[in-house]
């Protein structure tokens, strides 16, 4: 007896299996734009008083497999920001760099709370110190961040601020300062 439901049961779902509601065809089937909702073929975006995104490519500093610092592009929204340009740099490479043997020494879960470029010096506030990472990564990790800002208008510099203070960036030589450069970072780049 319980046999007789699950087998009805079965050959209800194999029936509906092959319905559909959406038509088919053999061929592509061209839609009138005058039929597409919302504005969605529009050149502007929709809801906006003629609003546009326009996007180029920036570089981002990563690094690569022989562990120096090389460009890699990035889209962003134009005009680039400190802010957008570094969101992309902390994503870090993509799945194509990684498989090649690119990685990135900012930590995983690097927080950047802002960033602005004020008078040619970038100013990255952060959650958490850069200090806490071993030497070698520390300072890849500060290269990557003063020469992608360097591409963004930070030609003088970046200082990096943790809770409102100023924190000392090492240097390729052992040095620290607190506003560093992206010519301060030359000898970490490949070739």
């Amino acid at each position: 007896m319980r046999l007789r439901p699950l087998l009805l049961l079965g050959l209800g779902a194999v029936t509906l299996a092959g319905c559909t509601l959406v038509p088919t065809t053999n061929a592509p089937v061209i839609i009138n734009p005058k039929t597409v909702p919302f504005g969605l073929l529009g050149k502007t975006i929709p809801g906006t008083n003629n609003g546009r995104v326009r996007f180029i490519t920036q570089p981002v500093y990563i690094v690569d497999a022989t562990g120096h610092l090389t460009a890699s592009s990035r889209i962003v929204p134009t005009p680039p920001t400190l802010a957008s340009v570094l969101r992309e740099l902390v994503i870090g490479p993509t799945d194509i760099e990684t498989a090649t043997g690119y990685t990135s020494a900012l930590p995983n879960n690097l927080v950047i709370l802002q960033a602005k470029v004020k008078k040619g010096i970038g100013y990255i506030a952060l959650a958490d110190p850069l200090s806490s990472l071993p030497v070698r990564q520390q300072v890849l990790a500060l290269g990557q961040l003063a020469m992608t800002a360097s591409d963004v208008g930070a030609t003088k510099g970046i200082e990096i601020t943790v809770g409102g203070v100023a924190q000392p960036s090492l240097l390729p030589n052992g040095d620290t300062a607190t506003v560093i450069t992206a010519s301060d970072y030359q000898s970490l780049l490949n070739g």
